[in-house]
């Protein structure tokens, strides 16, 4: 999964596998009172072995994380203060495009809804996003946008069997692109090819700062003043036109938007991926952690999110699902299953 962002954070984000830290028996941790970051135990958490979709490698590395907690340490703490945290699955999230940020409220426990938190996450982008001025930086952004929704689709092909890009079409031109669509097809064009055409031609391409602001922006509601037209390609050409009449597409939160979230919140974001037997690596290291910074000061102690992964194509999965932290008991960190 990849990642880039503004600021000395650009790099992408470094993998932290599962594993057990070395540390002396007489490195204790002290767990900070600080349970007003985070959000009591819902009625919907609980153990991993409840948890539906999940193989048995799955479930017995994510039980031995909750039974042997994570420590996070903050990266500018002078007091060395550390907190252990057990994670908790916190239920199910519904696979609407809204996921990120559905489970993002659910894993911090505030009130906003996840349309609020999503309008919230484009406004901090377009904020800092204005703030670069560093041309070359703002070349990067919309070199990494590009990647993700308007890729060059004459390579790629060794990695994805199939490409997508992501085109947005205003509501109020849909019945004069229907027109025009038609009209090519009187001219014996098929229904696909002409489609492609006309898509192409007149809507809006996700490949730099502000159309990236306008596509996640929409959540799938009638509010949306885009809908998202969704192409898919393979190496012989196009596969698919989703042409998303019903306006029910939302865009899916992606690892800009993460940091996005992450600033706003000035909280670091660790997405935890517990991949599968399809993934191909061994059972100690199908779970791991992805770390996302914010742009700014670190004011509070993170929070979590789960993927449950699919394989390696793409990343991993593409589906969010919250994780409630609760603070651990003092314990030797020698203990603890992961050093964040």
């Amino acid at each position: 999964m990849g990642k880039l962002i503004c600021g000395d954070s650009t790099a992408s984000s470094p993998v932290i596998p599962w594993r057990d830290p070395t540390a002396t028996a007489d490195d204790l941790v002290v767990v900070v009172d600080q349970t007003s970051s985070f959000p009591p135990l819902p009625p919907t958490a609980g153990s991993w072995e409840n948890v539906p979709g999940l193989e048995d490698q799955q479930r017995r590395q994510l039980t031995r994380l909750y039974d042997k907690g994570v420590l996070w340490k903050h990266p500018k703490d002078d007091k060395n203060l550390n907190i252990i945290f057990t994670l908790l699955h916190g239920g199910e999230v519904d696979s609407d495009g809204n996921c990120l940020f559905t489970a993002a409220r659910k894993s911090m426990g505030v009130e906003t809804s996840a349309r609020d938190l999503r309008m919230r996450t484009v406004r901090r982008f377009n904020e800092d996003l204005g703030s670069v001025v560093d041309q070359q930086m703002k070349g990067l952004i919309e070199s990494a946008i590009r990647h993700m929704y308007s890729p060059d689709l004459k390579s790629g092909w060794g990695i994805h069997v199939v490409q997508e890009v992501k085109l947005l079409a205003k509501k109020e031109d849909r019945h004069a692109l229907d027109s025009a669509i038609d009209e090519l097809l009187n001219l014996g064009m098929q229904r696909e090819m002409a489609a492609e055409s006309i898509y192409k031609e007149r809507c809006i391409a996700v490949d730099d700062g502000p159309s990236w602001a306008k596509y996640m922006s929409i959540s799938g509601s009638p509010d949306d003043e885009y809908h998202i037209i969704n192409l898919q390609y393979t190496e012989e050409g196009l596969l698919t036109v989703d042409e998303n009449r019903d306006g029910r597409a939302a865009a899916f939160g992606d690892d800009i938007a993460i940091e996005c979230l992450a600033t706003e919140f000035k909280r670091e974001i660790y997405v935890m991926q517990a991949h599968g037997s399809d993934a191909m690596v061994d059972e100690e290291n199908c779970v791991f952690f992805l770390p996302h910074r914010p742009r700014s000061e670190i004011c509070e102690p993170p929070f979590f999110l789960f993927m449950k992964g699919t394989g390696w194509c793409g990343a991993g999965a593409d589906h969010y699902e919250p994780l409630i932290a609760h603070h651990s008991k003092l314990v030797s960190q020698e203990k603890v299953a992961l050093v964040l």
